[in-house]
């Protein structure tokens, strides 16, 4: 079963993905890749993302988790 994550850790794996960010959005902060945006929420208290949160994440930007784990 796969762990939490870190914010800063999603970041970084966006990035080297090829996605730009983040940047400012309405509510959260985004990363984008052309048109296409997700958002990056913010655990308060410097926690992590819970993995079935994240496993949303990646479906809206159409990341396999697959390639996720080896980035």
């Amino acid at each position: 079963m796969p762990k939490p994550i870190k914010r800063r850790e999603l970041i970084r794996r966006f990035r080297a993905l090829g996605w730009q960010g983040p940047e400012p959005g309405h509510r959260h902060m985004v990363v984008r890749l052309g048109e296409r945006t997700v958002p990056i929420p913010n655990p308060h208290g410097g926690g992590e993302l819970d993995w079935t949160l994240v496993k949303r994440i990646l479906a809206q930007a159409g990341i396999e988790p697959k390639n996720w784990e080896n980035v």
